[in-house]
């Protein structure tokens, strides 16, 4: 989720060259998070969004605890990391519940799809918070991409169709749901940018998510049921521990190691792949449809994605060169 994060640029590879290792860790994050929306509207047949939340992040969380202790140990653990994860825990914990709930009244790959438009959102406070991002005003390929961007989304919620048994209502209240966690994934993914630029992204997403654990443990229980947990079979529990480890825990970290190898412009754009492998895997399991306009329009929403990508990275790099020169 450190999706923003920019590491040093002598520790990226030569990206002209094939990287291997860097295409399975993208092509493993790209399946690990294409299938946690198929993992999440399974668990809404057992438990409510607040308790399947917790459960999830839960899982990641322990998964990564040996990892912290161990760095506490050795003293590898920077002390900043407890003060610096509190603003970024606090936005993960109201993305991760809008997230989550939106499944609840739009199908997966619907709701995955309009919840691309968070580049317009993370464009647009880069622009404003970082300087260096600034000279992006400047660039015509990057406009291209808002523009398309923001005329993809018009035409997938233009051309939306409601899904049997969800009212008009719950329909509306799915794409609130999902464009507020796109706002709120802006937010996160940018203050994570912020706090941890010198700190490793491993032990900052291990104490986010106890922070993470803790906050959303209080929305369940306020207004979750937890007690519903008692009624989960084998199958929902499997989906609970695969799901967190996979698409929470592993997932993240295979995309900062993709991103330390050959930058971030193609694990990003890599990733835009995941609404349509999602429509796919929900398509034969839960029956869901996307008409052809909202087809062609969720593929201008992702080109247009890819191009301010694509300029924010090129911005960056045009950066680093005139640093080095200097």
């Amino acid at each position: 989720m450190y999706k923003e994060l920019r590491w040093p640029v002598s520790e990226r590879k030569d990206i002209r060259r094939f990287d291997v290792t860097a295409t399975v860790e993208c092509v493993g994050t790209l399946a690990f998070w294409s299938s946690g929306p198929i993992f999440i509207t399974y668990l809404t047949g057992y438990l409510d969004s607040w308790t399947q939340n917790v459960l999830r992040y839960s899982v990641a969380c322990l998964f990564w605890l040996p990892f912290l202790l161990f760095s506490i140990r050795t003293k590898r653990f920077d002390t900043r990391t407890w003060r610096r994860a509190i603003v970024p825990a606090v936005a993960n914990v109201i993305m991760q519940s809008l997230y989550a709930a939106a499944f609840y009244y739009i199908g997966p790959a619907f709701m995955v799809l309009l919840s691309k438009s968070s580049i317009v959102w993370v464009a647009s406070f880069s622009i404003i918070f970082f300087a260096e991002e600034r000279g992006l005003v400047k660039s015509k390929c990057f406009w291209l991409g808002l523009v398309l961007s923001l005329f993809g989304v018009f035409g997938v919620l233009y051309f939306k169709s409601r899904p049997v048994g969800i009212t008009a209502a719950g329909t509306i209240t799915g794409i609130v749901l999902t464009l507020a966690q796109a706002f709120m994934w802006a937010v996160y993914t940018l203050s994570v940018r912020a706090a941890f630029r010198d700190i490793d992204s491993r032990s900052g997403f291990s104490v986010i998510s106890i922070y993470t654990v803790a906050g959303l443990a209080v929305f369940a229980v306020l207004f979750g049921k937890p007690g519903d947990i008692a009624q989960m079979n084998s199958g929902a529990w499997l989906s609970i521990v695969i799901s967190g480890v996979l698409c929470i825990a592993l997932a993240h970290t295979l995309y900062y190691a993709a991103m330390r190898r050959i930058g971030a412009t193609i694990p990003a754009i890599v990733v835009l792949a995941q609404p349509f492998i999602v429509f796919a895997i929900s398509h034969v399991v839960f029956g869901e449809s996307l008409n052809i306009f909202q087809v062609l329009f969720g593929l201008v929403l992702l080109a247009g994605a890819a191009l301010a990508i694509w300029a924010q990275q090129h911005l960056q790099m045009d950066s680093s060169l005139v640093t080095s020169e200097s």
